[in-house]
This record gives C-alpha cells, structure tokens and sequence, in this order.
C-alpha cells in the first residue's frame, strides 16, 4: 500500500502518470537517473520536470515566463467574458428584463438556457476542430462569434432578437470552457499547475458572480441594452490581443518527453540523451538525432518562429485522425470511470449553484425584500468572495500539498495527491443547504449571501481538484474531459431553466436546495474510493483501454 492508502499495482512496472517528482526524494537509482533529466529552477530545482521539454524554443514548454503569462492573461479574459460573464450576464435584471418585454420571469431564463443549450451543444465540434488544427483558431472563432452576438443582442428589442441574440453567444463559450483548462497542460509542468487551475475555477466561478454585482447597477441604470454595447467593446479588444499575442500552443512533442503518459517513463534513456547533450558542441544536431525519433519532427529546424510567424490562424493538422472520430472522443473518454467521476462531479456540483442564480431575482425582487436589478447584483457579492478565498486557500495549498506527498512517498508522485482538497468540497451542501432553509425562512439578505458564498467555496474546492486529478491523470485526453464536462454540465443548466423556477415557486427554496445539497454530498463522498482505487485503475486502463479498441485516438502518437 502506498502513502495515505493509495494500492499500489502489482500488473505494471510503471503506471502511467506516476512519476518521479522530487528527485531528492528518490530511491538512489532513480535519483541518480532523474538528477539527469531537466528541472526546474530556483528553490524548485530539487524539482523534475514533468512532461521534460523538448529542444525547440517553439515548444509552448520552453517559451519565456513573460510570454507564458501574457498568453494565460488574454486566454482568461476572453474566459472572464464568453464562459463568465455572457451566461450569467442578465441574472440580476430578470425580473426587470420580464416586465420590459411582457414575458414571464421563467421565459427569461429559458433564454439563458438556450444560450447554455448551444454551448453544450458545441462542445464536441470545439474539441475536435482544436484536436485537428490546433487551439488558436478555435479561440479566435468563438471571440469573433462573441462580438456578433453582442452585436445583435445591442441592436435587439424584442423576446425574440434577445433570444438570437444570446444563441449566437452561446457558440463563444465551449472553448473558453474548455480549451482554457487544457491550456495549461500546454504550457505548464505538473508542479506548476494547480497555481493556475485554482485561477481558471475563480474565473469560471468567482467572475461569474461579480459580473451580476457589476451588470445589476447598469441595468437599473442604463437599461439591459447597454450590457450588450459593453461587450461589443470589450470582446473586441479581447479579439485584437488574443490575434496578436497568443500563438498556437498546440505542439507535436515526441512522445517520450511525455514522461507522465507513457507506459514505460525512459528515464535512463531520457537521462543519458540529456548527458549527450551537455557534453557535446554538436548539441543541435544531436537533438534532432537523439532526442527526437519521429520523421516529422527529424526535419523541423530548431529555429525560434518570429512574431510574424507566429501570428498564423491554422499550423497545420495536429492528428490524422477524421473529424468524425474526434466528434465521438469525448463522450466516448467516459468510458473511464475516472474520468466519468470528473464529468459527473464537476459538472453536477457547479449545476446545483447555478440553479441559485436562477432563483435569486425571483426570491429577492419581491417582498419582503423588494430589491431591485442592483440590489439582485449586490447578492452575488456573498459568492464572490467566497470563491476569491477559495481561489486563494487552493493555490496556497495545492502544489506545496502534491510536493509534500511526493516527498513522503519517495520522491514519487501520484495524481491521487490532487484530490486531498475535496475534503473541503463538503462545505458545498452545507452552503446549498444553509441557503435553501435561510431563504425560506426570509432571514437576513447577509446571511443568504454568506450561505451563497459557501457553497462557491465548496464547489471551486470540488471543480479545481477534480479537474487537476484529471489533468495530471489523464493528460493524453484533457481536452476531451474538459469537453465531456461542459457538455454534461451545460444540457443540466438547460434542463434547470425549465423546472427550477417553478420548483422553486411550488415547494420554496428550502425543499429544492435540501435535495440539491444532498446530492453535493453524496458526489464528494465518492471521492474517496477513486483516490485509494486510483491507481491500481491507471493501470487497469493503460492495459484495457477502451479507445484503443473502438480506434479512437485523443493523442496523436508522433
């Protein structure tokens, strides 16, 4: 048995995703041959590097701190907007929106559930156009679908041009959902990650609810129009940067740097190439001899790409694989039970909160409360902050956990480590809960506010570990979780427009989020049982996978 309950496998001498972390840590064999392989640098130089890069200076691994940042800022703002702030954008002025345009509260929000309907709709085609031909064009189609719709929600004065309006939006957010995540396996090595996986679940959880403190007051003010002028605006300079400053950060790495994937890690392999390398003037000949085994990547020149270079839409095709086959991927990645946990928790757990943003202006805007489109947004300030100090306690926590672990297990270190956090995730259905019975009772708007604010807590506690589990795990096919994850979890937002309101309004609030809380619970209870079997199930996986069988790929063997 492995450190904190983790069975160990007895069917593989090496599982993938298992991998030698701290080599200070290690057992003197694998010590000697990972102090070989590159590191990281500063006080993390005890640190291997997982995946090890290659030798391009075009490999997104090997691009500058400066240029990483810049990529990760511009690729989150377009996340702040198209995945955060278009689908919530109109929740704290529904009630307003409904009388302006003689509809009921329960048509608004359906409109919602259209554009969340699209964007699950989507996600398949998002995951295998970027699958194809990269993430940069996929990014670059969702902004400019982005503008469009915010053109015609400006220009919009009907149920109806409202309802075109946001179906168009709905077609921007699939890659920002998901794309965005798998990003960061792109740019960044495992222990680098969970600083930036915490920043992705405050953008598609915290940002979401300022988004309603910021649009409730300029409903009020300048009526729901102007949320629409204002997007134009800032999707359009999102549009500009992300051109200019985000090349494609897909990349065709041989396989074996790829040392969290493989079945066999080739470490000394790794290890003595590495030594080649520093002994030799030849160096850049030798990498495309020695480190590099694919025909393709024998003749691509070791030569930075200049900016002009790097501002093309399409590189080229990522995977030979037809469109049809990557269409079917991600719902067929769940298949793997783990993976389906992932899908299944993350997307249900985040359902569950949304269901309270739909209900918020229908039980606040009436007595006894009687708040307006401003006072609605003001509400969403309580889960905001939650899920800003839930942003902070997991990226203070995260990798510093996965580094201790990996030091008490020998230098090793086990995806598992990830999902220690979702202990914290139980205070999801306390603050589901604790808002349903506050609500019905009509207690204080502070207190339903802290109750709000909870259940983000929770539920970002939940979302970022489970989805760092599957990033680190799984890698070969994160694009794909990702996608099976917000397909799953946009068809539930969908589903919810059109019974939560009503459930609401028949039963009160306690009922609906009592049954709501109860099932946040019973997901994350279920965390355990992937963490001692998980493991053993890499294995089980790396042996019988599933996709190989049905001939479909999630990672081009190169």
């Amino acid at each position: 048995m492995g450190y904190l309950g983790i069975l160990e496998d007895t069917k593989l001498s090496h599982v993938p995703a298992t991998v030698i972390l701290n080599d200070g840590a290690a057992e003197s064999t694998q010590s000697q041959q990972a102090g070989r392989l590159k590191h990281a640098t500063g006080k993390s130089a005890h640190i291997v590097l997982v995946p090890q890069p290659s030798e391009d200076p075009n490999d997104p691994l090997n691009w500058s701190a400066s240029k990483k940042l810049l990529y990760v800022v511009i690729i989150c703002f377009g996340g702040c907007l198209y995945a955060a702030t278009y689908g919530p954008m109109l929740n704290a002025g529904l009630f307003v929106i409904g009388v302006e345009l003689n509809h009921p509260i329960g048509d608004i929000t359906l409109i919602s559930g259209y554009q969340l309907l699209v964007a699950g709709s989507t996600g398949a085609l998002v995951s295998a156009f970027s699958r194809k031909w990269g993430k940069r064009p996929a990014f670059l189609f969702s902004s400019l679908l982005g503008i469009i719709g915010s053109i015609i929600g400006s220009a919009s004065k009907s149920y109806n041009g409202l309802l075109a309006a946001r179906v168009v939006q709905g077609f921007s957010t699939a890659a920002y959902e998901s794309l965005i995540i798998s990003m960061i396996g792109d740019l960044y090595f495992v222990h680098e990650r969970g600083l930036y996986m915490a920043a992705v679940q405050m953008i598609l959880g915290c940002v979401s609810n300022f988004s309603a403190v910021i649009c409730g007051p300029i409903t009020t003010s300048l009526g729901w129009k102007y949320l629409f002028h204002l997007c134009v605006l800032f999707s359009g300079l999102q549009t500009v940067l992300l051109f200019l400053f985000c090349p494609e950060s897909q990349y065709l790495r041989d396989h074996r740097y790829d040392t969290d994937e493989l079945l066999n890690d080739n470490i000394s392999d790794l290890a003595d190439a590495e030594k080649r390398h520093a002994t030799t003037i030849e160096s850049a000949d030798l990498a495309k001899t020695e480190t590099v085994t694919s025909t393709r990547q024998n003749h691509r020149p070791l030569i930075k790409k200049t900016f002009i270079q790097e501002l093309a839409i399409f590189t080229g095709s990522y995977t030979d694989e037809n469109i049809f086959q990557l269409i079917l991927t991600p719902f067929a990645v769940n298949l793997n039970l783990a993976v389906l946990y992932v899908t299944v928790v993350t997307g249900t757990v985040t359902a569950t909160y949304v269901a309270i943003a739909y209900v918020v202006a229908q039980l606040f805007s009436v007595p006894p409360y009687l708040l307006t489109a401003t006072g609605v947004g003001y509400m969403f300030l309580g889960p905001f902050i939650g899920g800003i100090i839930a942003v902070a306690v997991m990226s203070v926590i995260s990798d510093p956990l996965i580094a201790f672990c990996s030091r008490r297990n020998g230098g090793v270190y086990e995806p598992e480590y990830r999902l220690l956090p979702m202990a914290i995730a139980l205070l999801s259905g306390v603050g589901l809960m604790g808002f349903g019975a506050l609500a019905e009772a009509q207690k204080s708007l502070y207190a339903c506010a802290t109750m709000h604010g909870l259940a983000l807590f929770g539920i970002v506690a939940a979302t970022t570990s489970a989805s760092s589990y599957a990033l680190d795990a799984y890698r070969e096919m994160s694009s794909e979780i990702f996608v099976a994850g917000i397909i799953y979890k946009n068809f539930l937002f969908y589903g919810f427009s059109y019974f939560v309101n009503s459930w609401t309004a028949r039963s009160g609030p306690a009922e609906v989020f009592y049954v709501f809380g109860g099932v946040a619970f019973a997901l994350v209870l279920l965390t355990p049982i992937v963490f001692v079997f998980g493991k053993k199930y890499r294995s089980h996986w790396a042996r019988n996978n599933v996709l190989e069988k049905l001939h479909l790929k999630t990672h081009a063997e190169f």
